[in-house]
């Protein structure tokens, strides 16, 4: 069994870790860390329910080893709002969580965290998405319970909350 030993950022925390080399980088931010918004569901990076972000960046963390990750920074669902799940104030959670919630964008929940991961970065570099820009770059996540539409209303909703949040934020320097 080979082991390296990785140092990396998550959710803005370092880590020190030995691990197996073949160790997917699902398995450590889940068993390792104890990171469970990260789902697998195909392990095979077709139903995008393991992404995170690598240094901005969506990726499927069902196809990269976790040594893959040494010296990059990974963000996960928890390192958007680290107190979603606690029930806390609504303004703390990321704009695309609020405009989940707001229309309707999950049933089960478990597909959620990969799509809210693969929108940040699209809604970072595209504020202003068309429909069809939304749907293409969630065409490479499944849900089997939404249809899909209160996704992308989601999407959209997340991009207008995006840039109203810039124009106070420019506003108010």
């Amino acid at each position: 069994m080979s082991t390296h030993t990785i140092s990396l950022k998550v959710n803005g925390i370092p880590y020190q870790r030995t691990v197996e080399a073949r160790m997917l980088l699902s398995d450590f931010l889940r068993h390792e860390l104890r990171l469970t918004g990260t789902h697998v569901g195909c392990e095979h990076g077709a139903c995008g329910a393991c992404t995170v972000l690598l240094d901005g960046q969506a990726v499927r963390s069902c196809l990269m080893f976790a040594v893959q990750a040494h010296g990059h920074e990974i963000t996960t669902i928890e390192g958007l709002a680290p107190d979603w799940q606690s029930g806390s104030d609504p303004e703390e959670m990321h704009p695309i969580q609020i405009a989940f919630r707001e229309k309707h964008g999950l049933q089960c929940g478990f597909c959620t965290p990969g799509f809210i991961m693969t929108l940040v970065p699209f809604l970072a570099e595209n504020p202003f998405p068309t429909e069809a820009e939304v749907r293409e770059v969630l065409s490479g996540n499944l849900c089997r319970c939404t249809g899909y539409q209160g996704i992308v209303e989601a999407a959209l909703l997340a991009a207008r909350m995006m840039r109203a949040a810039a124009v106070t934020r420019s506003a108010d320097t």
